[in-house]
């Protein structure tokens, strides 16, 4: 083998160990956000500390990423497709960072829950939580087969998180009116609602960045939005 040809097969090593990583830095995210859901609708507050504890894992692939990055940007000087690569795997590994930290914060606030929620509430905050992880899911079975057709549906389909979102503080709103004994709880829920809905925002980035990723430009048009919800919590 030349030398030159030993240069490429590592060059070529070294972006499929940064496509490996991102993969299952995404793995992982994708089941801190499953679980992190599934504690909050069974108010299940004996899973919560293993939870927030493997948000650890998914911080060390985040500086895995970074460190890949930056020896190819500084050894191998990518270009054209393979640039891309490298700016969409560390734009897609922030909002997966973010999104870890988003079901980390969900966890922590399942411990000062009451057991008897009200059943709406939680179907709705379930409804709400199964999209997001849906949303997730396909985003990254688009990243892993570069699948254009997918990251769009998913950056369209923002409107119905932001529509589920609405319904669901709807029903913390309501849980709150009915006491005012509930308002510490409905707090907390309010940012379980919040955090899923900030989830599916980092989701839509992610698509973003696979659409850049596979045709070299930015998806036009403004953002899909649903109902409007005043970020003030």
């Amino acid at each position: 083998m030349s030398e030159e040809s030993h240069i490429v097969k590592s060059y070529e090593e070294e972006l499929q160990n940064l496509h490996d990583t991102l993969i299952q830095m995404g793995a992982l995210t994708e089941s801190q956000l499953s679980d992190s859901l599934d504690a909050v609708i069974k108010v299940d507050k004996e899973s919560t500390d293993k939870i927030i504890n493997s948000d650890q894992k998914i911080n060390k692939f985040r500086s895995k990423i970074d460190t890949q990055i930056m020896n190819l940007l500084v050894k191998r000087a990518p270009m054209a497709i393979d640039l891309r690569s490298t700016i969409s795997a560390l734009k897609i590994s922030q909002d997966l960072e973010r999104i870890g930290d988003l079901a980390k914060s969900n966890a922590k606030k399942v411990k000062p829950l009451p057991y008897d929620l009200p059943d709406e509430l939680l179907q709705n905050l379930r409804r709400l939580g199964e999209l997001v992880q849906k949303q997730l899911s396909e985003v990254l079975d688009s990243y892993v087969n570069k699948g254009l057709d997918k990251a769009k549906t998913v950056w369209e389909n923002d409107e119905r998180v932001d529509d589920l979102t609405y319904i669901a503080m709807n029903s913390v709103t309501d849980f709150l009116s009915q006491d005012k004994k509930n308002l510490d709880f409905a707090t907390h829920l309010i940012f379980v609602t919040k955090n899923l809905e900030r989830a599916g925002d980092h989701i839509t980035n992610i698509a973003e960045s696979i659409y850049y990723l596979i045709k070299g430009e930015y998806l036009k048009g403004q953002r899909p939005k649903g109902r409007e919800i005043e970020d003030n919590v």
